[in-house]
């Protein structure tokens, strides 16, 4: 019996012969900019259509269409499993979904560039870059010292596959680990872990934070005044997960009063920023527009986790990125 697949038009259009060349049963229910199915040369509203996977792919949000995808899969008839291109779940249409009982599975491909993205910006922390353009504009030869990653401590919230692949990396610059998760598991990349729980007894031993965890009603606004009276001055938080982790005001108040020494953000409470949000021009802030996901290797791996997930679909194998209801 033929697999009904829920694909983007623009996708299949990106795709299609690899598509083709999987030798599946595949019947290709191709959906537009407007929400509408097209099925044999005939648009159908999405109530009359029944799918066995939906793909909600990364051109739904290069072409910015995301609203239009997400509300077509709260109305098609049924769906059995929906893959999307987004880490985080918090958007409401992913619980709607589950309460169907649609299988959810995330994505894992902006783990790479993300987790790159954060050493990036702590090194750009560390070591002193601008003065040094600067002595090189003057051509004056002068020693510049930098601090080292290496034996600094870690605070990474969650550890999904964007955890993971931070602490990987810290760990291989020397960094000691710690991950605030459901359960406190520690592995060789984790020296020690906890759970939000125990948060206060492993703040004051931060020198960097970064907070990869999902958005929901246990993490929202955790970060607050009293999270930043426990930090030791001068650490470094990186914050690439949601902005609403995070009440903004007092961690201002912390950078402000040396608590914290410096935000690195590319997450925020309404996106895009306002201009008129203090955090634009703030002098130990360090913003940029949802960006951290953008490495040249992401678009592969959004297509690749695809590619693998509908072969383990037809053959009844289980699926990568499975997401637990209780956490949609």
């Amino acid at each position: 019996m033929s697999i009904k697949l829920g694909v983007y038009e623009k996708t299949v259009a990106r795709l299609g012969k690899r598509i083709d060349g999987l030798g599946l049963d595949l019947d290709l229910h191709q959906f537009n900019k407007d929400g509408q199915f097209v099925i044999d040369g005939k648009t159908v509203s999405p109530g009359d259509v029944a799918l066995d996977y939906l793909w909600l792919s990364p051109d739904i949000a290069l072409d910015k269409i995301q609203p239009i995808a997400f509300d077509l899969a709260q109305a098609c008839k049924s769906i059995n499993v929906l893959q999307t291109f987004n880490a985080g779940l918090d958007a409401p249409v992913y619980k709607a979904v589950a309460a169907k009982g649609v299988k959810i599975n995330n994505s894992s491909a902006q783990s790479v560039a993300i987790s790159e993205y954060v050493l990036a910006h702590v090194l750009g922390v560390f070591h002193p870059t601008e003065e040094r353009r600067d002595l090189q504009a003057a051509k004056t030869w002068k020693i510049t010292p930098f601090r080292e990653i290496a034996g600094t401590n870690w605070i990474i919230f969650g550890f999904g596959p964007i955890g993971k692949a931070t602490a990987q990396l810290a760990k291989a610059f020397g960094a000691k680990t710690t991950v605030i998760r459901r359960s406190p598991q520690t592995s060789e990349i984790v020296d020690q872990a906890g759970t939000l729980a125990d948060v206060a007894q492993f703040l004051p031993e931060a020198d960097v934070i970064v907070m990869a965890c999902p958005l929901n009603a246990e993490t929202a606004g955790f970060a607050d005044t009293a999270f930043f009276d426990a930090l030791k001055p001068g650490c470094t938080l990186v914050n690439i997960a949601r902005g609403g982790l995070i009440d903004d005001a007092a961690m201002i108040a912390a950078l402000d009063n040396g608590q914290l020494g410096t935000a690195v953000l590319d997450v925020f409470h309404e996106e895009p920023l306002p201009t008129d949000n203090p955090l634009w021009s703030h002098p130990k802030v360090r913003m940029t527009g949802h960006t951290s996901f953008s490495g040249d290797g992401t678009r592969g791996r959004w297509d690749e986790l695809f590619f693998e997930n509908i072969q383990r679909f037809a053959k009844g194998e289980p699926l990568r990125n499975v997401v637990d209801p209780k956490d949609v």
